[in-house]
């Protein structure tokens, strides 16, 4: 830890109103608000905590701690405690929290709802009419709060400021500190005759129905912005953004991977063994795929162009056809002699036939 007096730039008999008269010329140069480091603005204020408590300073006098010997127990002053206290203090209660003021112009909230598209919808875009309750400017006082007819008046607190000031004593002495006014809480003005229909709110919630163009190739979680669409503002300031964000429902064939698809395609195994002209389900209508002969289960044919657009281009992503071979399981007895004369013809062993309780009563009798 650097030298406590070092830090605050005096001698270590410096009196207090030394110490004090140091550390108000560094704080001031230090402050982050005045362009200072904020680290050695904090270092600048625990060194003075210290030296300006007599209890702390002479245990860091005899035993280089505040504490005492070891370092243990407390320190027995109160001081500040808080850096932002000793802001508040020495700015006059500003701390880098900005001033107090009247009716400032403040945007609307931005404002979000959902809508919820199928994936057919997501890839060929889509108008789409939203229904949503917002608040609105009350149309009966254009809003300002007052009754038509009056206004809002200007608050006796604070005399239209919106803030109020006190005076305080610190360490440094008196401090002129200010505070957003109680009063009218920072507005300046106060409604002496509400209105009506807004019971002074200067607005009321209502449904609106807006009309959302979709674009194709919109994404799970996307979001569309329209401007100047969400809750309104102060008079004179502009309302805040409607935000819809688009929800897409799970397809039944379609599996969605950024702007390519993928599917899963049933094969019969005389196809797959031999190939053939298989036609498939895309978005935009069938499209026909060659099955080469021989295909596998897993393996994947691609088709360019037959995924999800890619969102402003022309361009489509792929549709990724995976290959399952299906085994056939209720074979007819011709079915299966021809298939068991294949497995002989390849030399491939395969379980015999059963022959049922009444073949082998045929056999038995000599049927």
């Amino acid at each position: 830890m650097r030298d406590l007096y070092e830090i605050l730039g005096v001698p270590k008999d410096a009196d207090d109103d030394t110490i004090k008269r140091a550390y108000r010329a560094k704080a001031r140069e230090l402050h982050p608000d005045a362009g200072g480091d904020e680290e050695h603005f904090k270092e600048l204020t625990g060194a003075y905590e210290i030296l300006s408590n007599a209890q702390a300073r002479a245990n860091y006098d005899q035993y280089g701690d505040p504490r005492g010997p070891g370092g243990q127990g407390g320190t027995g002053f109160a001081g500040f405690g808080d850096l932002q206290d000793i802001i508040d203090a020495f700015f006059g209660g500003m701390g880098g929290r900005g001033r107090a003021g009247g009716r400032a112009p403040r945007a609307g909230r931005d404002a979000m709802v959902d809508v919820r598209l199928t994936l057919e919808e997501a890839a060929s875009g889509i108008r789409r009419e939203v229904e949503l309750t917002l608040p609105r400017t009350c149309d009966a006082c254009g809003g300002s709060g007052a009754a038509p007819g009056s206004g809002p008046v200007r608050c006796q607190t604070c005399g239209g400021a919106g803030a109020v000031q006190q005076m305080t004593r610190s360490i440094f002495g008196q401090m002129l500190s200010t505070t957003t006014c109680p009063s009218c809480h920072g507005e300046g003005t106060r409604i002496a005759d509400p209105c009506k229909s807004c019971h002074g709110a200067g607005r009321r919630e209502g449904n609106e129905v807006v009309t959302v163009d979709i674009p194709a190739g919109v994404a799970e979680g996307t979001r569309l912005r329209l401007n100047g669409r969400g809750e309104p503002g102060r008079p004179g300031s502009p309302a805040g953004d409607l935000y819809v964000r688009v929800r897409v429902a799970e397809h039944a064939v379609f599996n969605r991977d950024g702007d390519d698809l993928h599917c899963e395609l049933r094969l019969p195994m005389s196809q797959a063994a031999l190939g053939a002209e298989i036609k498939v389900p895309t978005l935009f209508g069938e499209e026909t795929v060659a099955v080469p002969a021989g295909v596998q289960s897993g393996e994947v044919l691609t088709l360019r162009g037959a995924g999800m657009p890619r969102l402003g281009s022309g361009a489509k992503g792929r549709l990724h056809i995976h290959v399952r071979v299906v085994t056939p399981t209720d074979l007819t007895e011709d079915q299966e002699e021809l298939l068991r004369h294949f497995a002989a013809m390849r030399q491939e062993e395969v379980r015999e036939a059963s022959r049922g309780i009444f073949g082998r009563l045929r056999e038995a009798f000599g049927g």
